[in-house]
């Protein structure tokens, strides 16, 4: 869109006036009298926004389907307000997969229900919820459950790679939860401000939040062939090789994450050379796997493919380190 150049008038008392466009005062109902927000942005410009000021909820209606969850789950994520689940009759079943649902969603509570309808609502403030913050707590759980299934891995604890298991919901939760949120920002730039996160880094935010997402659902892959190891431990060369790749994978972890948030290009290229420390001892390892006894073979090859990925992913977090 070619920008349009009008002058700036002055009053006699002082008052700078700038007429706006008609054709966009038409499209957004501006009108003599009307009320529109000026914000001035970091680099100077001013934003005019027709919108309201007050927050319209955006409500949605929705029938029972196959794909119930995944119609939620996606009205959630684009910001959705209040969600309202109507049929005739709403059976059994469909009432507890909406309210499995609405407990594993951040905010999401059920508000009204009757014979023919659920209503849910959002009861979240944005403004309550900066994406760092979010962002770092569902990496502190992530990473904790890596060290964790790699701990319950060397001492053959599986009542520790259960509860692996079980924090991966939560990392879920609280990407689910920064998706919504990234997307509010994108939507209400004034808010995006307000948190002081600039729309273009909003991206940068949602694919560092599903890299992390990704590192849980890796460490929940070692933590199930733990269990299925039966308590069996790997021998000591395949433990202290073990440990020294997800000792160097975790420093890739937490460099790119520190590299992220301070924007440090250098510290990202030496996380990327590390990847060349770890590929030799995975393969070291794979050679130790294949002596093993026949049963622990492929619950051992599968940690040791886990392991590749967990560091291909440090790999990812890395490069998405960009200059400001």
């Amino acid at each position: 869109m070619s920008a349009e150049l009008r002058r700036v008038q002055e009053t006699g008392g002082g008052t700078l006036l700038l007429s706006l466009p008609k054709a966009w005062a038409r499209r957004n109902n501006v009108k003599r009298g009307s009320f529109v927000a000026v914000i001035e942005r970091a680099d100077g410009c001013l934003v005019i926004d027709p919108r309201r000021h007050e927050h319209v909820p955006l409500a949605v209606s929705l029938s029972p389907s196959p794909n119930l969850e995944r119609e939620i789950l996606g009205r959630y994520l684009a910001g959705a307000d209040v969600i309202e689940i109507a049929a005739k009759g709403l059976d059994i079943d469909q009432r507890e997969r909406v309210k499995q649902l609405a407990r594993w969603l951040v905010g999401l509570e059920i508000v009204e229900e009757d014979a023919n309808k659920i209503v849910m609502q959002c009861l979240l403030e944005p403004s309550a919820f900066p994406p760092d913050k979010i962002l770092r707590r569902e990496y502190l759980i992530a990473v904790g459950m890596f060290r964790d299934a790699i701990t319950s891995l060397l001492e053959g604890n599986r009542e520790l790679a259960q509860d692996v298991i079980g924090r991966d919901e939560e990392v879920d939760r609280l990407y689910f939860l920064l998706v919504r949120v990234l997307r509010t920002l994108i939507l209400n730039p004034r808010l995006s401000e307000k948190l002081g996160i600039a729309l273009i880094d909003c991206l940068d935010y949602r694919l560092v939040a599903s890299v992390v997402e990704t590192i849980g659902d890796n460490s929940v892959k070692i933590a199930r062939s733990v269990i299925n190891l039966g308590g069996a431990k790997p021998c000591p060369d395949l433990q202290r090789m073990i440990s020294e790749a997800s000792n160097t994978i975790f420093s890739m972890y937490e460099d790119a994450m520190r590299a992220f948030f301070t924007r440090d290009i250098d510290l990202a290229g030496e996380i990327m050379k590390r990847r060349s420390d770890v590929l030799p001892l995975l393969s070291k390892i794979d050679l130790e796997i294949a002596k093993q006894s026949l049963e622990l073979v492929p619950h051992l090859s599968a940690v040791s493919a886990a392991l590749g990925r967990l560091c291909d992913q440090g790999v990812d977090l890395a490069e998405l380190v960009v200059t400001p």
